[in-house]
């Protein structure tokens, strides 16, 4: 599974109808609103890196309200729980 982590700049009065029409796309797992540098934040997961062409720049950046989009690709995914059990080896 391809994971990227989507950056989006979106138009203020549009942010609620902007991040659901989103959500909606395939291929998008999450939407984020946050405060910070950027109004929005959309977890793609995909099979193929040729998917992200098309969930991304074929679908998510011509959603109405979204003004810029920036997106990062993810190598590995880190949680506590795995790092946890890296650490737990051999205490049973």
């Amino acid at each position: 599974m391809i994971t990227a982590i989507v950056m989006i700049h979106a138009n203020a009065d549009r942010i609620p109808e902007t991040a659901q029409a989103i959500a909606d796309l395939d291929g998008v797992a999450e939407v984020y609103s946050c405060a910070g540098d950027v109004d929005l934040i959309a977890v793609v997961r995909v099979r193929e890196h040729e998917e992200l062409a098309d969930v991304i720049a074929g679908n998510l950046s011509r959603v109405p309200g979204v003004r810029t989009t920036s997106t990062h690709i993810a190598f590995r995914s880190y949680s506590a729980s795995d790092t946890d059990a890296a650490f737990a080896v051999g205490l049973d």
